[in-house]
């Protein structure tokens, strides 16, 4: 008996290693997605609203986008175009794109998504959380028919931004105490797995030989400064979608995580893993992933689009 799909709701900010996460996630049996949403992070909101509907259209899918938060909630934005190109998804010529966004912003789109849907929805961000704290603050309703969020971001060993600090959580770490604080169920998909989870050469010229589909991303994966075909290519956003379809593939723990909002950790993701300081737990945080198993799981997904 097949199992029914996930109805899911992605949150982004494109973004290369976002490119090859939405793309699996639509295009996968398991997963409905039913809103993709997107905020400034990677590059600008305009750039990462445009490379999402480029995707979109790419694969020829009707689902719907909305547009969000253009900055940080309490501080100024710092993008990260040096590691994925000036415009978010450099090497690649995309087709004119035939979709258009949602005329209302990403946080009232996700409110109307979440309450008119029968039955719990999973919100998938791979970017900063200032959306989805939005979401929660203002409409707290929603939080009745959330399922679960499923985060990229955060680490709980070194950052990648300074030296704590992961990039989603730094962007914009006030967003992400309120989601934290929100008491969701989170799974944290963090650089704790995510720095390990690469694609090697052996694994992209795999990918190269799949039509359209293996040209388009061989041909990002050349433009894309999350590594290198020599020590691999970062996959941090994949990951989250690995954890929905294959959960498997994660050593898991449940803890209580803190965010640093100050200072030269602000954006830090502090969990108490021997629960020393609280008496409940309010994430589970991803530890270890089984490397091959999800290279090849990367790679059997995008060949089968």
């Amino acid at each position: 008996m097949i199992k029914e799909k996930t109805p899911i709701i992605i949150d982004t900010d494109p973004g290369i290693d976002d490119a090859v996460a939405l793309s699996i996630a639509l295009n996968h049996p398991k997963l409905d997605v039913l809103l993709l949403t997107t905020v400034a992070g990677n590059v600008n909101v305009n750039k990462t609203t445009e490379n999402t509907l480029k995707l979109v259209s790419f694969f020829g899918k009707t689902v719907p986008v909305a547009k969000g938060c253009d900055k940080p909630l309490l501080i100024q934005l710092e993008d990260s175009a040096e590691i994925h190109g000036e415009s978010g998804m450099d090497g690649f010529d995309f087709p004119a794109i035939t979709e258009k966004t949602l005329a209302i912003h990403a946080v009232e789109a996700m409110k109307n998504c979440i309450l008119n849907s029968p039955e719990p929805v999973t919100l998938v961000p791979i970017a900063a959380l200032t959306n989805i704290a939005l979401l929660v603050s203002m409409y707290p309703e929603t939080k009745q028919n959330i399922k679960e969020i499923v985060m990229m971001g955060g680490s709980l060993s070194r950052g990648n931004t300074h030296t704590s600090a992961e990039f989603n959580t730094y962007v914009d770490p006030h967003a992400a105490q309120i989601v934290f604080q929100s008491d969701i169920p989170i799974v944290m998909v963090g650089l704790d797995v995510t720095s390990t989870a690469v694609l090697t050469k052996n694994e992209v010229e795999q990918i190269k030989e799949f039509g359209k589909v293996g040209n388009m991303f061989y041909s990002l994966f050349q433009h894309y400064r999350g590594g290198s075909l020599q020590t691999g290519l970062k996959m941090h956003d994949v990951c989250a979608i690995a954890y929905l379809t294959n959960p498997e593939l994660f050593t898991v723990q449940k803890t209580f995580v803190e965010i640093a909002l100050e200072g030269p950790a602000a954006g830090a993701t502090v969990a108490d893993l021997k629960m020393k300081y609280h008496n409940t737990t309010n994430a589970e945080v991803c530890l270890d992933i089984d490397i091959p198993a999800f290279q090849k799981w990367v790679v059997s997904n995008l060949e089968s689009i």
